[in-house]
């Protein structure tokens, strides 16, 4: 079984052409139900029926585990078995036929405007790598980037004279997205005076470095997004993907039309980006709540 999967990661990969993230979760969800078949003494595909399936899905739901990650269990079921069947590994998809519970999209948590700004006055531009987190932290609100579009940002797609970066997301697409002035005043800054300090005279096209003169891990912007939130005193649970949420909200909020802010966050299907319009009318049910003499 396990050279099955690696044959359809491998097919993920080089003609799907998924992201490395995806194809991971793919990777641990397809190896999850493998265990589970294993426990039940099951060690060929060929025997797996729809009841087998479904124990499975069953036995994720008695653990707690929230609907959408039994859907996204039964979607990369689904695809595998679509593989094997396409590929001649075997003739029935068993899975074909199963629902997933319905996906219920939670509505992801923003920081308000204020909130932003506490944000975004942390980091310490006296310092180089106060200039490097203060950068970073006014790109990823200024164009709503992913952590894993930031560690991969390079210098070629930079133009700071017209004003937009190029970056490549999930399934390689690229996309331009428009900066903010103070953005690019805050990159400029970092690359004349900070850069070449992480540099150290070595050579690397990414704009982003470490101390040690490399890329940034995706591990280290977390850290630095926690680190700043600390300092802000703000109690919400911000990760890096909340400058994203805030970046899609605060656009709609101000009237920005749907389908260009679904072309900025590189959504291929709007529905993804009409969760930012769900959070508008819950905040404004929110404020309704709070000061309306008869809410």
């Amino acid at each position: 079984m396990k050279e099955l999967l690696d044959e359809f990661l491998n097919y993920l990969s080089a003609e799907r052409g998924l992201a490395a993230n995806t194809i991971a979760a793919y990777r641990t969800d397809i190896s999850h139900f493998f265990l589970h078949l294993e426990a039940k003494g099951i060690k060929d595909l060929e025997n797996v029926e729809k009841q087998d399936i479904r124990n499975y899905l069953l036995t994720l739901k008695d653990k707690g585990i929230s609907s959408n990650s039994i859907s996204r269990a039964l979607v990369a079921i689904k695809m595998f078995y679509k593989f094997l069947v396409q590929e001649n590994f075997t003739k029935d998809d068993v899975a074909g036929v199963l629902e997933a519970p319905k996906l219920m999209r939670p509505i992801p948590n923003v920081l308000a405007l204020g909130e932003v700004d506490k944000l975004l006055k942390m980091p310490d531009v006296r310092d180089w790598k106060g200039m490097r987190d203060k950068a970073a932290l006014e790109l990823m609100y200024a164009t709503g980037m992913r952590v894993s579009e930031m560690v991969e940002l390079n210098l070629a797609g930079l133009n700071l004279d017209i004003g937009f970066i190029k970056c490549k997301g999930k399934g390689s697409k690229e996309r331009i997205v428009p900066i903010t002035r103070k953005a690019r005043e805050c990159i400029t800054r970092y690359m004349d005076k900070a850069r070449p300090r992480f540099l150290k005279n070595r050579v690397d096209s990414h704009l982003f470095l470490s101390r040690l003169g490399k890329k940034v891990s995706r591990q280290s912007f977390w850290k630095m997004v926690k680190k700043y939130t600390r300092a802000a005193r703000i109690k919400k649970e911000i990760t890096p993907h909340t400058l994203r949420h805030s970046f899609a909200t605060h656009l709609l909020e101000r009237g920005a039309d749907l389908r260009a802010v679904q072309e900025m966050l590189g959504h291929s299907d709007i529905s993804t980006t009409q969760i930012y319009t769900h959070i508008n009318k819950e905040r404004l049910k929110s404020i309704h709540r709070q000061f309306h003499p008869r809410a």
